[in-house]
């Protein structure tokens, strides 16, 4: 066990709330009143012994092993007798699964699949499963893995979940598998056919599912697992759809990494080499913290969406659905280095080549910067593209560096700037930017060109996309027009007293609008059913308020997402400073 509960250079998640004073709170909350989480399986034991029939389904990346021991025990312990299923004994050969889903992993490609529409249903061999039946000889019959809810059986349903940070760092130290395989693969391939495979099957399962479930488990503290009732996560959900929420964020450190995160948020790791990302809301991949008499409980954003999208995304839920369209994360390269020079696909070939319903449409916010910082946006006024091919190729090819100034240019950054990176534009931050990367929520479709000749933190060479950014390029977008039409021109829409109203325009093909306040008192926005994905970028505190009275104090550099059912909030500024807020919503 000891091998498996290897972290990658992460703190794990505390099981109670720690108070980290005021400033950046890494563990955000939503409370869900008191006495609704519980710790260890003791206290679940009267249900399962009740029920007698006991579905155990779950995620990926869970350790099933644990998780199976612990239960088990503790229902012997009261001198129960149980008789246990395994869904994995049900799996279908890893052959044929290889086969039935090579048509989404991508092939060769160490980066890029194809999003997966089959059911979890597809990796079984469901007729054996499906005459599974409870023993009558034992007093609890649990089935227990993923896809145990497929069986058919009729009992308590209880779901582990398991956060997607806690599941790649399982990845990365080889403690689990992917979705029907047997052995780990290298961490770059499972994160690849998780993205494409796994995640969209077992997100569709549990949606499937979840408004059935009678107990949810989080299962990513091995020893230590918690749980709560499903009724009331799915009360929380409800309310939490009509208010407003923090995500947890996590970090992670780069080639290219600065310092600014690991100086400016307390509370994380400093025995690493860098921070390179904060993933403020990349809804994918974050999770949400339920807490109850300071003990924390964390579900998968997309739990949100499967009860509440409506009420979240108001207006555009009828284009989205249960996806939620924008993304928030901070880029450092504080005393690190320059970003890799890319762009990001068309609509049209992320359609195509990646099942994806919309692209990754970019804008760089510049929270914080120094020492003359600049922004690689656009191609030079004589770039010609044949050229500007060539000569990448023969730079992946060779070694040498390549003429990034001879190609593309150079804009000056600072504080509050605002610069447009629509699909198709060669990009990428200088040094000395901390960037809050405002975009759709689309964020692995970086089609690399150039990465200055450096490796990964492993010492390994970064992939380059060449080929698929010359598909994509426009390279049209150069000399004035990258100028006048690639960094937003601020436009003041209303004022009072000591407030404004900004309007930063984005690019006519950008999906989201950007709008920011600066205000020394207080301010009162209204949703007109639209969500709003928002961030402090300027003074120290403010406190929110949602029209249903629920308040929560937000800190400088954190993100919150304010529903379109919340109708409005009041924003009180809690220091001397002005308080500058940034705001996207769908257009």
């Amino acid at each position: 066990m000891a091998d498996k509960l290897k972290y990658s250079g992460q703190y794990p998640l505390p099981m109670k709330k720690l108070s980290v004073g005021d400033g950046y709170d890494i563990y955000p909350s939503f409370n869900v009143g008191e006495s609704k989480i519980n710790a260890g399986f003791d206290s679940l034991v009267p249900a399962i012994i009740e029920a007698g029939t006991v579905i155990f389904d779950g995620y990926a990346g869970i350790f099933w092993d644990i998780l199976e021991r612990q239960v088990l025990s503790a229902i012997e312990s009261e001198g129960v007798t149980v008789r246990c299923f395994r869904t994995a004994d049900y799996l279908k050969p890893e052959q044929e699964i290889g086969e039935m889903t090579a048509a989404y992993a991508g092939g060769n490609d160490p980066l890029f699949g194809t999003r997966c529409d089959l059911g979890l249903g597809s990796f079984f061999r469901m007729p054996e499963m499906k005459a599974l039946r409870p023993d009558p000889d034992y007093r609890v019959n649990i089935i227990i893995g993923i896809g145990a809810a497929l069986a058919g059986w009729q009992g308590l349903l209880v779901y582990a979940d398991l956060p997607k940070n806690e599941q790649q760092y399982r990845a990365r130290t080889g403690a689990v598998t992917n979705l029907g395989m047997a052995r780990p693969l290298r961490p770059g391939i499972m994160y690849k056919l998780s993205y494409f495979i796994d995640w969209p099957v077992l997100n569709r399962h549990k949606q499937e599912i979840l408004l059935l479930t009678d107990i949810i488990v989080d299962a990513q503290r091995p020893g230590e697992p918690v749980w709560m009732e499903g009724r009331v996560l799915r009360d929380a959900l409800k309310e939490m759809s009509c208010n407003l929420f923090r995500v947890r964020p996590w970090f992670e450190p780069g080639p290219w990494g600065g310092t600014w995160i690991r100086d400016n948020i307390r509370g994380l790791n400093q025995d690493v080499p860098n921070y390179a990302w904060s993933f403020e809301l990349i809804s994918p991949e974050n999770g949400l913290l339920l807490e109850s008499s300071s003990i924390l409980l964390e579900v998968s954003f997309d739990c949100l969406m499967s009860i509440g999208a409506k009420e979240v995304l108001g207006d555009c839920h009828g284009r989205f659905g249960t996806e939620f369209p924008i993304r928030f994360d901070f880029l450092d390269t504080f005393d690190g280095g320059n970003l890799s020079v890319q762009c990001h696909p068309r609509p049209e070939y992320t359609r195509v080549h990646f099942g994806e319903p919309f692209t990754q449409e970019e804008s760089y916010y510049i929270l914080d910067t120094k020492d003359d910082a600049i922004v690689y946006l656009g191609f030079q006024k004589e770039t010609d593209p044949d050229e500007f091919i060539t000569a990448m190729k023969t730079s992946a090819s060779t070694g040498k560096p390549l003429e990034v100034d001879r190609y593309i240019q150079k804009q000056a950054a600072s504080k509050h700037d605002l610069f447009l990176i629509p699909y198709g534009t060669i990009h990428g931050s200088g040094k000395n930017n901390m960037v809050l990367e405002i975009s759709t929520t689309p964020y692995i479709f970086t089609f690399k060109v150039y990465d200055w000749l450096r490796a990964d933190l492993n010492g390994r060479p970064r992939t380059l996309n060449i080929d698929r950014a010359a598909e994509n390029l426009y390279f049209d977008r150069k000399g004035d027009y990258a100028r006048d039409y690639l960094k937003s021109r601020p436009l003041l829409v209303n004022e009072g007293e000591d407030w404004q109203l900004w309007h930063l325009p984005t690019h006519e093909t950008h999906l989201y609008d950007v709008m920011r306040y600066n205000f020394r008192s207080s301010i009162d926005i209204t949703t007109g059913n639209k969500c709003m994905v928002m961030n402090l970028v300027g003074g120290e505190r403010i406190s929110v308020e949602t029209r249903r009275g629920l308040r929560h104090t937000i800190s400088y550099a954190e993100t919150f997402v304010i529903p379109a059912a919340a109708n409005g909030v009041t924003i009180t500024n809690l220091s001397e400073y002005e308080a500058i807020l940034v705001l996207a919503y769908v257009k």
